[in-house]
């Protein structure tokens, strides 16, 4: 019976694992087309507000994710902070692209 009862267990931790990270990878998906929208009218600052929000909810969401997903999610944070060091020093371009990468990523990491 404690066989049985310890592997329904360990099945349901690996299910629901997605499902905690699930509403933290849509939050960072929001901010990141957000700051997507930004780098598009070169308004620099408040991508970096988005890539912000985009990353602390990324990192959120890596706590929990596992395989493939997890890859994508701490890639998509990496870029994210790239885009927002480019932010700051108003390189737009660079971190509207490094943006559109963590976008990239997040997509991938939902699938």
């Amino acid at each position: 019976m404690k066989k049985t009862s310890g592997i329904i267990l360990g099945l349901l931790v690996t299910a629901s694992a997605g499902v905690f990270a699930e509403p933290s990878l849509d939050e960072a998906l929001k901010h990141a087309e957000a700051a997507l929208a930004e780098g598009h009218k070169n308004n620099a600052a408040k991508l970096a507000v988005h890539a912000k929000g985009a990353l602390d909810s990324a990192l959120t969401a890596s706590i929990v994710a596992k395989s493939i997903s997890k890859n994508h999610i701490n890639a998509a944070s990496e870029v994210l902070q790239k885009a927002i060091d480019d932010a700051s020093l108003n390189q737009d371009a660079a971190a509207t692209k490094a943006v559109e990468e963590a976008v990239a990523h997040l997509k991938q990491a939902k699938k």
